[in-house]
């Protein structure tokens, strides 16, 4: 069974930094686009940042110069590094990856989330 398990979310102040992690598990044959959306208090979900398996990165207006998103040398973990964190970027964050398994088709998966809190 695939699943998403991320890491590293919790509380820090305004201008500091937080890594979050995402490592995919199971039986997979190939993991294509990964990413990590947020969700906050009374809003929709949205893309933060996204990666291909070839490296192409895509951010948000609102994180770009900010967050950088990379994949871990075994291409099955996704990081988001996250610096001068605003009180805005307080959410949800959910790690989401394209994956073909091993014995079925493709389609998207999500991590459980993993809550963001910036606060002073």
């Amino acid at each position: 069974q695939v699943q998403l398990v991320e890491s590293g979310g919790g509380l820090v102040q305004p201008g500091g930094s937080l890594r979050l992690s995402c490592a995919a598990s199971g039986s997979i044959f190939s993991i294509n686009t990964m990413g990590w959306y947020r969700q906050a208090p009374g809003k929709e979900r949205e893309l933060v940042a996204a990666i291909t398996d070839g490296g192409i990165t895509t951010y948000a207006g609102s994180v770009k110069g900010r967050f950088t998103i990379y994949r871990g040398n075994a291409k099955n973990t996704v990081y988001l590094q996250m610096n001068s964190l605003k009180p805005e970027d307080t959410a949800v964050y959910y790690c989401n990856a394209y994956i073909i398994p091993q014995t079925n088709y493709g389609r998207d998966y999500w991590g459980k989330g993993i809550l963001v809190t910036v606060s002073s």
